[in-house]
């Protein structure tokens, strides 16, 4: 009798910023970001007597998101991780980890499912649908946010039950290298992150303004136009408006590196920073990682490209 397995390769993603954390004209939310392809998870399920987890950093995430599947669909999986990347640190695995596992049982179970449909499944975009949209298509993404009829207040996309907001703009990035830190820092989750937005929210109108101003102005047409130095000097200014210099600002060192570096960003409620070039790869790597560790912190770094494509989903035949 034929067997099946499924294997799941996604990007990760940078969350560039937020737009609208004040609502005042019915939205909040909404956000800006980029599919990576590295790191990324890749994991090979097929249906098991029992939920289990080989390999991966985050065997019990992987667990935790099978289990609650196993309930929904009525049968366990068997998963192998052949990779994936550390979790809090501001790349999204949790979404990556959570929609490729869903994406296992829906293929397996042979329900034509689509991303949106398993990111409400496994409790996914609730706040910012960036890293969604990364799974579904990949590319350069800027989401709409969510209404103020389904979602009245300010919270991180763990604490929310809101849908993935809608894709209002999705192009292919430049072929520009992608560097990325991440220094030996915690990033923000759980009750640190509900506390960040509650404290910090809303937002002052002018601040939300000029965040908007940039991304349509300058962010988006340099994007389009492969415009690096326009891009770079885009992603300066966010870092120090709106919810974006709040998340920023929990750092020292980043605050720091931010003031000291031009052109880089850090992603999410951090502690991953990036930036982007098209000559020195190597040498801003190797700036950045020497920047953390004259401030006394480890870092792991690496040189990368955007994803404009989403997850690979292949559903494989095997002999019992």
């Amino acid at each position: 009798m034929a067997m099946f397995k499924v294997r799941v390769r996604t990007p990760s993603r940078l969350h560039i910023t937020l737009i609208d954390l004040n609502g005042s004209i019915g939205r909040i939310d909404g956000g800006v970001g980029l599919a990576l392809n590295e790191p990324f998870v890749e994991v090979v399920g097929r249906v098991g007597d029992e939920v289990s987890v080989n390999g991966g950093l985050n065997n019990d995430r992987f667990k935790e998101v099978a289990l609650a599947l196993q309930k929904h669909f009525g049968f366990a999986v068997e998963l192998e991780v052949l990779s994936d990347y550390y979790f809090h640190v501001g790349l999204g695995s949790g979404t990556q980890i959570s929609l490729a596992v869903a994406s296992i049982f829906s293929q397996l179970a042979g329900k034509e499912m689509d991303v949106r449909e398993l990111a409400l499944l496994v409790g996914r975009g609730g706040t910012s649908g960036i890293g969604v949209a990364a799974f579904e298509c990949g590319g350069f993404i800027v989401d709409g946010g969510h209404s103020t009829k389904v979602k009245s207040s300010f919270l991180p996309s763990s604490a929310s039950k809101a849908a993935p907001p809608p894709v209002i703009a999705r192009h292919d990035f430049p072929d520009w290298d992608v560097v990325v830190v991440i220094p030996g820092l915690l990033g923000a989750y759980g009750k640190r992150e509900v506390d960040l937005f509650s404290k910090s929210c809303p937002i002052p109108l002018e601040e939300v303004r000029e965040v908007s101003h940039i991304i349509l102005m300058q962010m988006l047409p340099a994007v389009v136009e492969e415009d690096l130095d326009a891009f770079c000097k885009a992603l300066s200014r966010i870092q120090h408006l709106g919810f974006k210099r709040v998340e920023v600002q929990q750092y020292d060192v980043v605050k720091k590196l931010i003031e000291s570096f031009e052109g880089v960003g850090m992603s999410s409620t951090g502690p991953t920073v990036f930036t982007f070039t098209d000559t020195n790869a190597r040498s801003m790597l190797k700036d950045i990682e020497s920047f953390f560790r004259e401030e006394g912190f480890e870092c792991r770094g690496i040189i990368t490209k955007a994803r404009n494509e989403g997850a690979k989903i292949e559903l494989q035949e095997v002999e019992s």
